[in-house]
């Protein structure tokens, strides 16, 4: 499945503009392929998409799914990540009205939609409407055994020193960049918005955990052989506590090198306070290790920083990239404010 240009998108972002669970749809209202007519938020109605998200476009931020159908979409795609992974009740009634008034819907919850569409009454779709449920385990899946390694191409995968800290957006960037250069190259998505906005890869948070090194290889072993260049969504840190995706992203797609992402100024891992972020050459260290896990692998250096700046105003975060440049001896930018081109560079 993929979301085109021939398709009508109304994103449900409630409260997820402001409290951070609207990543999801934000990331495709940034990148996505298909055009966006309306954003869903009650808290934001009515106020300027680009002030409040500092995304520069022009689209109506509405109080419901009913104020959304005036603009006509087609599609009602779920941009939260609500805590838990369920709706509250009232939006799923809305997401409810927007399926009775014909939309087909994607649908990045753990929750599938599968029981909604039974609640309602003709308990059928229309024709040519359909619903995604992203977060489904491919089929087919087996042990991971390295044969990555057998790829020719580049393969550069983003990690991270916390979750949510622009690793999508870090690999969406570089892989645009790389197609406005005429390179041959791929990009592996491997969380529900990457998902949305490419229509290819996997779900990895919801591959158990035996199969998830094995399900990388095969999505990277599916672009790869075509490619001289794949860019690989990062999940999670090896520094959080509770993150069990990095490992199997670094052993299922061997790669070549490694992009690390960072908030700038962040000290300590986010709701997890007394877990520290050691200083960046120590972390580059550490993914460089694991990478080549004492010599049973090949070597996976970090070709370079992508530091995120948003909450900066430009002139302290071009002088945060200077320090951090300075501090690892690496390059260096915000990929999203400045572009993408000095880590390209730095990855093949």
């Amino acid at each position: 499945m993929q979301l085109t240009t021939k398709h009508r998108v109304a994103v449900l972002l409630h409260q997820g503009i402001h409290d951070g669970t609207g990543k999801t749809g934000l990331s495709f209202i940034r990148y996505g392929m298909a055009p966006v007519v309306a954003v869903i938020d009650a808290d934001c109605a009515g106020e300027s998409l680009a002030t409040v998200t500092g995304i520069e476009q022009d689209i109506p931020i509405v109080a419901s799914v009913a104020e959304a159908l005036t603009y006509e979409p087609d599609v009602l795609l779920i941009g939260l990540a609500p805590s838990g992974g369920i709706l509250p009740d009232d939006w799923w009634q809305e997401v409810k009205q927007g399926v009775l008034a014909g939309l087909s819907v994607v649908n990045g919850l753990h929750t599938p939609m599968a029981q909604l569409v039974e609640e309602l009454p003709s308990q059928t779709l229309a024709q040519g409407q359909w619903i995604w449920d992203i977060r489904q385990e491919p089929e087919g899946l087996g042990i991971g055994g390295g044969r990555a390694r057998a790829l020719t191409c580049q393969r550069i995968l983003t990690v991270g020193t916390d979750m949510a800290v622009g690793k999508m957006s870090t690999s969406l960037e570089l892989w645009k960049a790389a197609q406005r250069k005429g390179i041959r190259t791929g990009f592996v998505a491997t969380g529900q918005a990457g998902l949305m906005i490419a229509g290819t890869g996997i779900p990895l948070d919801a591959i158990r955990v035996d199969f998830a090194a094995g399900a990388v290889e095969q999505a990277l072993l599916a672009v790869g052989r075509d490619c001289d260049l794949v860019f690989i969504e990062g999940q999670g840190s090896l520094l959080h506590p509770g993150s069990t995706a990095t490992l199997p992203l670094i052993r299922g797609s061997q790669p070549t090198g490694l992009i690390l992402v960072h908030r700038a100024g962040q000290k300590t891992i986010n709701r997890c306070p007394e877990v520290s972020i050691p200083p960046l050459p120590e972390v580059v260290r550490l993914y460089e290790m694991v990478g080549r896990a004492g010599g049973a692998f090949g070597e996976t250096p970090v070709r370079g920083i992508a530091l995120n700046t948003f909450h900066w105003g430009e002139q302290a975060a071009k002088e945060a990239i200077a320090q951090v440049t300075a501090e690892t001896g690496l390059p260096c930018t915000d990929v999203v404010r400045f572009g993408a081109d000095i880590l390209l560079e730095a990855t093949h």
